[in-house]
């Protein structure tokens, strides 16, 4: 199964954090949906899934396999829960799932990419700087210095601009 890291991050490489003050560009968003429309499915963290629940986020992806990737939690109506992304995976590739749209948190992005579970990158930054924030750590445990290939970029409106690479995983 081919497995696609999805990301915001900020002109100076850091997740962009949103809020009420600070909404995520539109343009971000609806690429998020095109993505997840797509695989059929989307993988996200628990504080990143209760954050997209809180903002009416939700009704967009009916009919979607949605997993969420908890340590301390078991059961969240509606969708699946999984103790890690390799749990997440696993449920999505038995369901019949060709690609699985892994969304967010840093938590769980950094522990795929830890991992090597990631194929490609989908990096949609966005036109501002943040001074604080938090980061990918591709130098976790059994992650070091690599090489990605460059596929393809584009603008997708309002200054966000799309990264795509690949992680030429086996």
């Amino acid at each position: 199964m081919k497995t696609i890291l999805w990301a915001t991050l900020t002109a100076n490489g850091n997740y962009a954090q949103s809020g009420p003050e600070h909404p995520p560009k539109q343009e971000a968003l609806d690429d998020f949906a095109t993505h997840a429309k797509a695989a059929g499915n989307f993988i996200v963290g628990r504080r990143t899934f209760e954050g997209m629940r809180a903002s009416g986020g939700g009704g967009a992806f009916a009919g979607m396999d949605i997993v969420v990737v908890s340590a301390s939690i078991k059961e969240l109506p509606g969708v699946t829960v999984a103790g890690s992304p390799q749990e997440a995976l696993s449920y999505l590739q038995e369901k019949g799932h060709q690609t699985a749209l892994i969304a967010g948190g840093a938590d769980l992005h950094n522990a795929c990419l830890g991992h090597g579970l990631v194929d490609e990158l989908i990096f949609n930054v966005a036109p501002v700087l943040e001074g604080k924030g938090l980061n990918l750590l591709t130098d976790q445990d059994n992650y070091q210095y690599k090489d990605v290939q460059l596929l393809d970029f584009k603008a997708l409106g309002s200054g966000v601009i799309q990264l795509r690479y690949s992680l030429g995983r086996s």
